[in-house]
């Protein structure tokens, strides 16, 4: 089936910051595109200095906005810290952050996974979003609000045989995200995850091996009959990051064309 393009919606974040941590590929590097075009100053963070060298050069094409761009380990507090405290500086506000980082493993059964992969899966997809959203919260407070997306995945919601380990991952973002969009409620935070499905990224690609192995796997089990695109993610990114969603906190927002609905008995 053919993959349509991702409708754009119109958004107006002019005169506002965002601190975009995983934002290099994939969904972090659509949704930093969109930011631009939608008038955002962006302070991106992720690996590979090229990858943000290019991601620069694309922003400064697509929007007249500003741009900075740090290599960080998300894994690592005081690199965390010293991000953060980098980008509050140079905007001197942080008006949203998107925590995007995040990584995959080959699938396989919990008793073929290493101690070592264990602890690198939980340390890049949840201890880096506990640490982004454990330096940007007191940030928001102080300056009034904002908002902040998380992402968690359709395996934060629903299990799947052989990424037991990831899956535990992404749960883990979700019961982070609500607990902290509880405690930020009355201090004009809000505070979302986003679940996406299969999307086309090397993410999706490095679970099962490569771009035909993932199609052969998944797209029997997504009702839509195709896989996303980074774009169609970005979308609602942005509008959980805007005033249009501004009664919306603690949600984990499922966008997987239809699989979760389908239920987990098709996996």
């Amino acid at each position: 089936m053919a993959e349509p393009q991702a409708q754009q919606v119109t958004y107006n974040f002019s005169g506002k910051n965002v601190l975009l941590v995983g934002g290099t590929t994939g969904i972090g590097r659509a949704t930093a595109l969109a930011f631009a075009r939608a008038g955002a100053n962006l302070y991106v963070a992720g690996l590979g200095a090229q990858h943000g060298k290019s991601l620069g050069d694309e922003v400064k094409a697509v929007g007249k906005t500003e741009y900075a761009f740090l290599e960080v380990d998300v894994r690592k507090a005081d690199a965390m810290e010293a991000l953060h405290e980098k980008a509050f500086a140079r905007f001197g506000r942080i008006d949203i952050a998107f925590n995007n980082a995040g990584m995959s493993s080959r699938a396989a059964p919990v008793q073929d996974v290493s101690e070592a992969d264990f602890y690198q899966l939980i340390d890049v997809n949840l201890k880096g979003i506990f640490l982004g959203m454990k330096f940007q919260v007191p940030h928001m407070i102080a300056k009034g609000g904002g908002a902040i997306v998380n992402t968690s995945s359709l395996f934060g919601v629903m299990g799947y045989a052989t990424t037991a380990v990831y899956c535990a991952s992404k749960w883990g973002v979700i019961g982070l995200t609500n607990s902290v969009a509880l405690e930020v409620a009355k201090k004009n935070i809000r505070v979302n995850a986003i679940a996406p499905g299969s999307v086309m990224t090397p993410l999706l690609t490095d679970m099962f091996g490569s771009p035909q192995s993932a199609r052969d796997t998944v797209l029997p089990v997504i009702p839509m009959g195709r896989i996303s695109d980074p774009s169609e993610i970005a979308q609602l990114v942005l509008f959980l990051s805007s005033d249009a969603a501004s009664f919306i906190t603690g949600q984990a927002v499922v966008i997987d064309g239809g699989g979760f609905v389908a239920g987990a008995d098709q996996l």
